[in-house]
């Protein structure tokens, strides 16, 4: 069974395909990327996994489960988790308190019990704490845990968003665009993160424009172009695909 499965997915915005008739799978354990010019629908679709779009038509399962009519919230609990483009995320609470915020799915505590400060809330807190301490140390921030996050030099604040999304333990990881803006050391420091992640048994899905990094990381390529699938296959198959070259390589290059 494919551990994500999508199926005919469309969607349209004023008569406009964002995505058209989009068929894939991910395997569990590897990683993904999903390329194509601006414009090519590569955003929508992520969008369309986590529920943040609903599809026009087609399906998308995930471990055999149905997930295209749930709401966000449930596609998360059922371990889909997605990062976004910006980073101005809680910007005036400290990275240890932002990462605590992402582990909110499995507060098991009550309004009531939090707000009179049971035993029980204390005591969810306190872990909270401890698992956001545990991602900031795997993720080369535990120094970082006071500061604001605002604070944060650019390429530690999508380190950041990173973190926020592993505290909410997810079982597939989609990043849209993590090395955006990046200088070439904060690439490496990203790459090498991605990587780790990878390790822990973490599925992991790119959306991303820095192609160094994607043939450098990616196990499969897919690659979209006015929101259809035009080629998929191994780094090296994309490479010399003659299409691809002309659509999305091609006119980077000349750009």
């Amino acid at each position: 069974m494919d551990f994500l499965k999508i199926s005919n997915l469309s969607k349209s915005y004023g008569g406009v395909d964002a995505n058209s008739d989009i068929s894939l799978s991910i395997q569990e354990g590897e990683i993904v990327s999903i390329i194509g010019p601006n414009g090519a629908g590569k955003t929508t679709l992520f969008d369309l996994i986590t529920g943040v779009t609903r599809a026009d038509s087609g399906s998308v399962r995930f471990q055999g489960t149905e997930m295209s009519h749930l709401p966000t919230s449930d596609i998360a609990q059922l371990g889909v988790v997605r990062t976004f483009q910006q980073t101005k995320i809680f910007r005036d609470l400290t990275v240890l308190e932002a990462v605590m915020i992402g582990n909110h799915l499995h507060d098991h505590t009550t309004l009531w019990q939090s707000l009179l400060a049971t035993s029980a809330a204390r005591e969810q807190r306190e872990k909270k704490r401890e698992n956001a301490l545990e991602i900031l140390e795997f993720m080369g921030m535990a120094d970082k845990q006071d500061l604001i996050t605002q604070n944060l030099p650019y390429g530690e604040q999508k380190l950041l968003n990173i973190a926020i999304a592993l505290a909410v333990e997810p079982k597939l990881l989609l990043l849209d665009e993590p090395a955006a803006g990046m200088n070439p050391m904060e690439s490496l420091r990203m790459l090498g993160t991605i990587r780790k992640i990878q390790e822990t048994g973490i599925t992991v899905g790119l959306v991303e424009h820095n192609m160094r990094l994607v043939m450098n990381i990616s196990e499969r390529v897919f690659v979209l172009d006015y929101g259809e699938l035009i080629a998929e296959g191994k780094p090296e198959d994309i490479r010399a695909n003659p299409k691809v070259i002309e659509v999305y390589l091609g006119r980077q290059a000349s750009a």
